[in-house]
């Protein structure tokens, strides 16, 4: 006990001051991050640090202080430890991880590529006339593997080339021109390494969600639950209008194929029989009235006497239906008086 006093007492005030700065923070805020802040100059990292300003708390600290910290919390912290690496900071805030990892998205812009630095995709150099006049940048972009000529006296790049393959280190000389060509290869900003929120420990793979799929893959579920309810005639207030529709359809088709004298039917049957003979009638009047033969007439004869018949009997059914209905008033009326006399 005295020896890790004695070890503690030659530990730097700033440092103490800093291991207890993380851990109030850790204490206060939700959801804590590891990000990354490889490659960021100090400027881009101060403008970084004021965008987030009132969604979140950044902390740079020494890799040995943040260790330090995490090393004297609860269990679940203890397992950020494992993503403590080079050039590691700390982020803080109320928003779900993955609100964070998108805002520190949203916070990476373009960057050149250095020298010696791994191509981190293809890097493409579009065909296209530069700025640059005759002079010896023609000589630098060609010896940087750059396809460029003199046309119309302007430098151009004669075609569309993959100047670095993914992964490949890209020299000093083509580093140079692309920066001259205006091409950032690099994108730069804050690289969240892994997020904690109530011990669950979210990464990246997770983090990053294709909103406009995800949304794309809702609106596809739920026309296919709807489309299966309909189809399986399972009522909902959603699909209730719907089926009421697909039943009246269903109804009205199906008597019109039996041909049932109804009278939300007949208009159609009606109609049919008028469409029929109209076809009759057009066919025999493109042939010579003389060559009709009494097989089309008794056709025509045929489908007018159909039609005639059809109204008819739905007429009579119509007159029969009322007559019906007034007995059964009339009947209605005279017990009505008995209950009055007898009452």
């Amino acid at each position: 006990m005295m020896e890790e006093d004695h070890h503690s007492s030659h530990i730097p005030q700033w440092k103490k001051d800093e291991v207890e700065e993380i851990k109030e923070l850790i204490n206060e805020y939700p959801i804590m991050g590891v990000i990354g802040i490889g490659g960021i100059p100090a400027k881009q990292l101060q403008k970084m640090r004021r965008d987030l300003k009132g969604k979140a708390v950044l902390k740079v600290a020494r890799n040995t202080l943040i260790r330090r910290a995490i090393d004297q919390s609860s269990d679940d912290v203890k397992e950020m430890d494992q993503y403590v690496d080079v050039q590691t900071a700390l982020v803080f805030t109320e928003q779900n991880p993955f609100k964070l990892f998108k805002t520190l998205e949203k916070s990476k812009s373009p960057s050149p590529i250095k020298a010696g630095a791994i191509a981190p995709r293809d890097i493409i150099v579009e065909k296209c006339e530069t700025s640059f006049p005759p002079g010896p940048i023609l000589g630098d972009l060609q010896a940087a593997g750059i396809p460029a000529a003199i046309d119309k006296g302007k430098v151009v790049i004669k075609e569309t080339k993959a100047v670095a393959k993914e992964g490949e280190a890209v020299s000093q000389k083509l580093a140079a021109m692309l920066t001259r060509l205006e091409i950032y290869p690099m994108e730069v900003g804050l690289d969240l390494r892994a997020a904690l929120e109530n011990g669950l420990v979210f990464t990246p793979d997770v983090l990053a969600i294709d909103e406009d799929k995800f949304f794309s893959d809702i609106v596809l579920a739920t026309q296919q639950a709807f489309n299966m309810s309909v189809f399986a005639a399972y009522p909902t207030a959603e699909n209730i209008k719907t089926l009421i529709a697909k039943a009246t359809t269903e109804s009205r088709n199906l008597g019109v194929n039996a041909v049932v004298l109804e009278p939300g039917i007949v208009d159609i049957l009606l109609g049919k029989a008028q469409s029929e003979m109209l076809s009759v009638a057009s066919i025999a009047s493109s042939n010579n009235e003389e060559a009709v033969d009494d097989e089309l007439k008794e056709a025509l004869g045929a489908a007018a006497s159909a039609a005639a018949v059809a109204t008819e009997t739905v007429e009579e059914a119509v007159d029969e239906k009322e007559e019906e209905e007034e007995e059964e008033s009339a009947e209605e009326d005279g017990m009505a008086g008995l209950g009055a006399l007898f009452g």
